[in-house]
């Protein structure tokens, strides 16, 4: 410490105890925990900010059952066939660069990104899977005294991040299961800064048509920025995901993933396209090494393998209208599905809980989705011909028995 005059002196200070002796009680006094001013106390004044004591955990599907050394997992909106070889390859040739800070920018990716599907390179941001960047947007246009706006039926985690944001999330009633665009812009306040809208949904797999989304965008305040949550668009035919409204609009933000369509969810890549002033926004709050060398390369490569995109794609609509036939046949009725899943709804939520067990009975997993508001319903994912025509057989089986 210093003196007045400047001179540095070395002030030797005697403790009677180590202090973590003192805090536990193990000098002879009481701990500092048991007193009203002692640790316990102090942590009880430690709060997180409004908002964040109200979010419910979010739920992945399950991966294993008891029992069952293999599981046919059809709950988690997973490419059946894994990762393309060439994304394979690519993650194997990191391993040596591992120690290697990976680029800032993500150039490369970005590139890939605006060459395969036709878009402004400077326009696209990269982010940890797409949650990251829906983080981002309720980090930079959420906050305490304003709304966030969704669907009944949308992804769990815009609440989750608008609350966490300190906003308030406003939960807009869908018309058939389909997003209903007037429904929303009544929702619109002058509280309201974004709104949410996955196209296809999530659990229904429905989807609403460029003409609404570009009639949301128009009709939404100026100061209220429209969020389409692409993740499953790759799925839709002819289905640019959002991107020709982003060229057209300063209000509007597309999101993807490389979790569905290319296989990489357990490597956890997304991206976004939007307006500059929103994408230059965004790299502001992202960390400078967000997604790291073998990410950012195994992406690259997943993006660039056309081939492989295209025979997902096709397979996943084949066997998606296999399997809506299939549970017809068996009086399950689905609406018309634009992702790589169908949301099968039973006669009530028993019949659906019930189905659920048989099928965990016989080693598969499927989705149960009463807390997106279907208690009737299970979400089963388009998984190669094998799996589509398992799970079409033990749910036959089950609607016999229960005859």
């Amino acid at each position: 410490m210093e003196c007045e005059s400047g001179t540095s002196h070395v002030v030797a200070v005697q403790w009677s105890a180590p202090l973590y002796e003192i805090a536990a009680g193990l000098d002879g006094s009481a701990p500092l925990g048991r007193s009203g001013r002692g640790m316990r106390a102090m942590s009880n004044s430690i709060k997180p900010q409004p908002g964040i004591d109200q979010i419910v955990l979010y739920k992945g599907g399950e991966s294993h059952l008891d029992g069952f050394d293999k599981v046919l997992k059809l709950s988690s909106n997973e490419n059946p066939f894994g990762p393309p070889e060439a994304a394979r390859q690519a993650l194997i040739e990191t391993a040596g660069a591992l120690h290697r800070y990976p680029s800032t920018d993500h150039a490369d990716l970005r590139r890939a990104i605006a060459e395969v599907h036709d878009l402004d390179t400077t326009r696209i941001i990269c982010g940890a899977g797409s949650d990251e960047i829906l983080m981002f947007l309720c980090q930079a246009y959420a906050a305490p005294g304003l709304e966030v706006i969704y669907t009944k039926h949308g992804f769990a985690m815009y609440r989750i991040l608008a609350l966490g944001a300190g906003a308030t999330p406003v939960v807009v009633a869908e018309r058939d299961r389909v997003v209903d665009v007037d429904a929303i812009l009544a929702a619109v306040t002058g509280a309201t800064r974004l709104v949410f809208v996955t196209n296809p949904g999530n659990p229904t797999g429905t989807m609403i048509g460029t003409d609404d989304l570009a009639r949301l965008a128009r009709d939404l305040p100026d100061n209220v920025l429209l969020v389409i949550d692409g993740a499953y668009a790759e799925f839709a035919q002819d289905y640019d995901g959002g991107a020709s409204l982003v060229d057209a609009r300063e209000n509007v933000v597309m999101t993807r993933t490389f979790s569905k369509l290319y296989g990489l969810g357990g490597l956890r890549v997304g991206w976004a396209y939007g307006p500059t002033h929103v994408i230059d926004t965004l790299n502001r709050l992202r960390g400078p090494f967000n997604l790291g060398v073998s990410q950012l390369a195994t992406a690259e490569a997943a993006m660039r393998d056309r081939t492989s995109a295209d025979f997902y794609r096709t397979e996943n609509a084949r066997l998606r209208a296999w399997l809506a036939e299939a549970l017809a046949d068996l009086e399950i009725s689905s609406d018309p599905s634009f992702a790589n899943y169908v949301l099968a709804r039973f006669k009530d939520q028993t019949e659906a809980e019930a189905c659920e067990i048989a099928l965990r009975h016989d080693g598969i997993l499927v989705r149960k989705v009463a807390g997106y508001g279907f208690p009737e319903g299970l979400r089963i994912t388009i998984g190669t011909e094998a799996d589509c025509a398992r799970v079409v057989a033990s749910i036959r089986r089950f609607r016999e028995g229960a005859r």
